[in-house]
């Protein structure tokens, strides 16, 4: 194995880090003070995107820097997982930055499913416009009712009638509801087919937000914000009726599809919980080098040298595994590297969470304020910790992976 980057990657990782230094940092305090106050304590339907989210998606367009995460070189910019992992690390030092790069969750794997499993007809109507940032999309497949760390509890249905596919149920959780960009939604629900087993009972539907029947009913706060003005909802699907050219890939092929969906997402989540534990990092050592108490820099008080030595062992560790998993699902694909995507999922999160709880302590109040992205980070990293599966779900894959080598079930 190589994890050396290819000089294409080490190109673009250039190109992210300059335009993040004199693009995106200079105002990116500024911009998320103009999101709260426009957002926060509002309904949800009067959220507003600030005008310089789409500047600055101009620019990056304009440099090229744009829809990196694509495996594609006429749709996107043809990197490799492993090579486009380095550029999520990048962008991943900051809260806005994948969107601007039209890079950011759940899009990206929504427009890989529709890359690698859409009709025609459904690429034109949503990857396109979803290739130009001009829309943002939703996934919802956790419901509220169920424990969904065991995807086939799944209530929802999809049912055919005639030509069409008829959706009711409950979703939550459903990430970027609240942009007022958002027009199309995939919803996993059952299909029920009793010549089949439980893994082919789902079924993935484009559902347009505008069709009848679905109602957002409230957005959920995570740790107190909902994080505006994309937010996490609860919508209830009440009889919506969609064409049967709606349904991806075909009844059924929901878990199929998950599958393909959720290999390079994970690479995408943990690379960037790794840039942002780096940049937890670099705050936390200027904020112990320039802060003095009882005499003496913060740095050298207590435990803080371990703490600065104990984040760089973590995160230089969860970088290589990372890496191996981006490599090995390049060279095997998604089945090959179950183990070490399960295994990043787990320790990626992990780490920042670790990482980004000693830079609040180093910074005390300042710290769980919005004076740094540091509270933004940590949100990040324990909610991932749920998201996409919960810890044990990935520890109980790898043990059961472990087992079947050993010849146990």
């Amino acid at each position: 194995m190589n994890f050396e980057p290819s000089a294409k990657a080490q190109d673009f990782v250039k190109r992210v880090r300059a335009f993040m230094k004199t693009e995106i940092a200079p105002i990116e305090a500024a911009y998320w003070d103009k999101i709260e106050a426009q957002c926060n304590g509002r309904e949800w339907k009067h959220w507003r995107i600030p005008p310089e989210m789409e500047a600055l998606k101009s620019k990056a367009r304009e440099a090229g820097l744009w829809n990196m995460f694509l495996p594609d070189n006429k749709l996107g910019a043809g990197l490799s997982t492993m090579e486009y992992a380095l550029v999520a690390e990048e962008t991943g030092r900051s809260l806005m930055a994948p969107e601007v790069f039209n890079c950011n969750a759940p899009d990206t794997g929504n427009m890989e499913v529709l890359w690698k499993y859409g009709s025609d007809a459904q690429k034109k109507e949503w990857l396109e416009p979803l290739l130009a940032g001009e829309i943002r999309s939703v996934f919802c497949m956790t419901e509220p009712d169920v424990a969904s760390s065991d995807a086939t509890n799944m209530q929802a249905t999809a049912t055919l009638e005639g030509d069409e596919v008829v959706i009711s149920g409950t979703k939550w959780w459903s990430s970027g509801i609240g942009d007022p960009r958002a027009k199309i939604a995939i919803v996993m629900a059952r299909t029920e087919n009793p010549d089949l087993d439980r893994h082919h009972q789902h079924t993935m539907v484009l559902v347009p937000l505008n069709t009848p029947g679905v109602t957002i009913k409230r957005m959920l706060p995570v740790f107190g914000t909902h994080d505006e003005p994309h937010g996490h909802g609860e919508v209830e699907f009440n009889n919506v009726r969609v064409p049967l050219g709606n349904v991806i890939a075909g009844l059924g092929k929901g878990f199929e599809i998950a599958q393909g969906r959720l290999g390079p997402g994970r690479i995408h989540h943990c690379m960037r919980c790794i840039g942002a534990a780096e940049e937890s990092l670099d705050l936390m050592i200027k904020r112990g080098i320039s802060r003095v108490a009882f005499g003496k820099p913060l740095i050298n008080l207590g435990g803080n040298r371990e703490r600065v030595a104990e984040a760089r062992l973590a995160i230089d560790q969860a970088r290589l595994l990372t890496l191996y998993a981006a490599w090995k699902l390049d060279q095997l694909g998604a089945l090959g590297a179950m183990t070490e995507i399960a295994a990043i999922k787990v320790v990626a999160p992990n780490v920042l969470e670790q990482v980004v709880d000693m830079a609040i302590q180093m910074h005390g109040g300042a710290g769980v304020s919005r004076d740094t992205p540091l509270s933004g980070f940590y949100i990040q990293a324990r909610s991932l910790r749920l998201a996409d599966g919960p810890d044990e779900v990935h520890k109980g894959v790898i043990a059961r992976i472990e087992m079947m080598k050993r010849g146990f079930k």
